[in-house]
């Protein structure tokens, strides 16, 4: 894949599927962005928060997912093989299940959760919040585990990300697109 990148060119989600399975991939409007290896605190702080998450969602009609999971986000109604964005967010909540298939998902997840890094923090914060506020993802989560804060955001009637909410990991944070559901940061943030 990497003389690919060489190319210039724009890829699909076609494209994508035929990529080595050992390499793992994001695919931003055509463009490939090689994922590295997440640290062990980043790991750390996904497996908390999938299981916080999991054992909340016993009671209500969502799916959670952890990476790697493909979450492709069309512009249409183009087919799968030609969609030109393909994300695998750290955590996840899909609570439309016509969204779901044996590929992943196809459309905008409730809620999004990415555990960034000093080499994911740009992504994260700029061009990952624009590319879910334009799918519509209502609930978009970035959390800093090495800082202890999480900014959250949250899409409006019109379609938009606000300002977002910026919380410390001293006391739990409710995500509000799932009444009910609490993160408690003191086993997170340890």
């Amino acid at each position: 894949m990497t003389l690919a990148i060489l190319l210039d060119q724009k890829y699909t989600y076609g494209h994508y599927r035929q990529w080595p399975q050992a390499e793992r991939w994001e695919l931003i409007e055509g463009v490939p962005h090689a994922m590295t290896a997440p640290s062990r605190r980043h790991q750390e702080t996904v497996f908390e928060l999938a299981g916080q998450i999991r054992n909340q969602l016993l009671e209500a009609d969502c799916n959670g997912y952890v990476a790697p999971f493909d979450v492709r986000l069309p512009e249409g109604t183009e087919t799968d093989d030609r969609i030109e964005t393909v994300v695998q967010p750290d955590l996840l909540v899909v609570c439309d299940p016509d969204k779901l298939d044996d590929q992943g998902c196809r459309g905008a997840p409730d809620w999004i959760i990415e555990v960034t890094a000093p080499s994911t923090a740009v992504t994260d914060l700029n061009r990952k919040r624009d590319l879910y506020q334009h799918h519509g993802v209502r609930e978009y989560w970035i959390v800093h585990p090495l800082e202890h804060w999480v900014m959250v955001y949250l899409l409006d009637a019109a379609g938009a990300y606000g300002k977002p909410q910026v919380f410390s990991m001293e006391a739990p944070v409710a995500v509000q697109c799932l009444p009910g559901i609490v993160i408690d940061w003191e086993r997170v943030s340890g």
